[in-house]
């Protein structure tokens, strides 16, 4: 991987409290994926276990509900998608498609586990900013649940 995207993993919030060599073991075992416009990157309920790391473009966080498709956030570079099901293991609870052309790392659970034997540090500086990012996740989901709650009580209900 050269140096350059290493540097954006580095600056990503999956990186950020890794150092340059630390940076560049983390990727040595992370893939990429070139995506163009509009394509899928994964489908909601797909038993994909797979973290993400938004390198280049952006990406439309999809919740697919009764056939209908409603973008619940659009991703900007450096951002991680799929923590939950990293870690559980669980199927997808959303679609994420390409808006534009995008680049994003891949990191697959037991490929990083391979890590845990040489390298515990990265797979606890790693798991620290999964912890964060779940964090500000719920944070900001709480947060715009209290602002619905608000425009609800004041308009009375009425939209």
């Amino acid at each position: 991987m050269s140096g350059a995207l290493c540097d954006k993993v580095q600056a990503s919030v999956l990186g950020e409290e890794l150092s340059k060599e630390e940076c560049e073991v983390l990727a040595s075992v992370m893939g990429s994926r070139n995506l163009k416009d509009g394509e899928l990157l994964v489908s909601q309920s797909e038993n994909d276990s797979t973290l993400f790391v938004l390198i280049e473009g952006k990406l439309s966080v999809i919740n697919d509900e009764d056939g209908k498709q409603n973008i619940v956030y659009n991703m900007s570079s450096g951002e991680c998608a799929g923590t939950r099901a990293f870690v559980d293991r669980t199927p997808r609870k959303a679609t994420l498609r390409a808006q534009g052309d995008a680049l994003v790392y891949t990191l697959d659970p037991n490929d990083f586990e391979s890590l845990l034997v040489k390298n515990p540090i990265i797979v606890y500086k790693v798991m620290r900013a999964l912890f964060r990012i779940t964090h500000t996740n719920l944070l900001r989901m709480n947060q715009e649940s209290q602002l619905l709650s608000n425009y609800i009580s004041k308009s009375q209900g009425r939209f």
